[in-house]
């Protein structure tokens, strides 16, 4: 009977003490930090997410060339857009002078090409790409004075004349086109390599549309019927201003194949 008393309150006792620490203390087998789940581990840590790539990481920033074309000696820089296209800026330059003679008439002419260009490279294939732009300044033209020793014969608009010993004839003349023409070009290469690489040659060909080219020619002076025979100042003279004007249109007509102006280029270039 003593026995069974003293067994019932330190039984009590006991299941009171594992209650009330059932949380923090583990007791009789319970797992520690397990939620009174026994085996069962914490999870990982969480990881923070991974950025996702840029499509614009690791483009070429710049490159430049220069090169000759049928648009002069010309300088070239270029960044890329996007994997697969650069947008290009150029300038072209050259000059030469020469003198000729044309039915009668002395020539001291120059040949001024002088341009500047903006072109969106767009790569097809390899280096291979189209190039649409627009030439942004068209400076290309020609020009030159004209000059008919005193006495000489003459001819304009089919008409000859002679230019008066006392006030011969001369004159100038310029050609010239719009100033702004839209270009395309295709071509192989790649100024700007989406490689290691950093020399380039650029090879390409295309057309702009700068219209037909224009002439203007304006004579000085006096001309006669015959030599030193009924000499008259041009700017009085109805006749000759008439083929004055049919002599601009002979040669604006000659121009008209222009209207599309011819672009080869090849070019050297350098990828920083």
């Amino acid at each position: 009977m003593f026995d069974r008393l003293q067994a019932g309150p330190l039984f009590v006792a006991l299941a009171i003490f594992c209650a009330g620490a059932f949380s923090s203390v583990p007791c009789f087998g319970q797992s520690p930090d397990t939620g009174g789940q026994a085996g069962t581990s914490a999870p990982p840590p969480a990881q923070p997410p991974t950025p996702a790539p840029k499509t614009s990481e690791g483009l070429p920033r710049f490159g430049v060339a220069v090169g000759v074309s049928t648009l002069g000696a010309g300088i070239e820089a270029a960044t890329a857009v996007t994997r697969h296209s650069n947008v290009r800026f150029g300038f072209n330059d050259f000059s030469y002078s020469a003198t000729f003679h044309k039915d009668g008439i002395t020539y001291d002419g120059t040949l001024g090409l002088r341009s500047a260009e903006v072109l969106y490279d767009q790569y097809l294939v390899g280096g291979f790409h189209i190039s649409p732009g627009v030439m942004i300044y068209d400076g290309n033209k020609g020009s030159g004075g004209a000059a008919v020793g005193g006495g000489q014969s003459f001819t304009l608009g089919g008409n000859t004349f002679y230019s008066d010993a006392s006030d011969p004839v001369t004159g100038t003349g310029t050609i010239a086109a719009r100033k702004v023409a839209p270009e395309i070009l295709i071509g192989f290469g790649n100024l700007l390599p989406r490689s290691s690489r950093h020399f380039t040659v650029n090879l390409e060909a295309g057309l702009a549309y700068q219209g037909s080219p224009s002439a203007t020619l304006h004579l000085t002076g006096s001309t006669c019927l015959s030599s030193g025979q009924a000499c008259q100042s041009i700017a009085s003279n109805p006749t000759i201003q008439n083929n004055i004007e049919s002599e601009q249109n002979t040669i604006n007509s000659s121009l008209s194949v222009f209207k599309y102006y011819p672009i080869i280029r090849l070019t050297f270039g350098f990828k920083h």
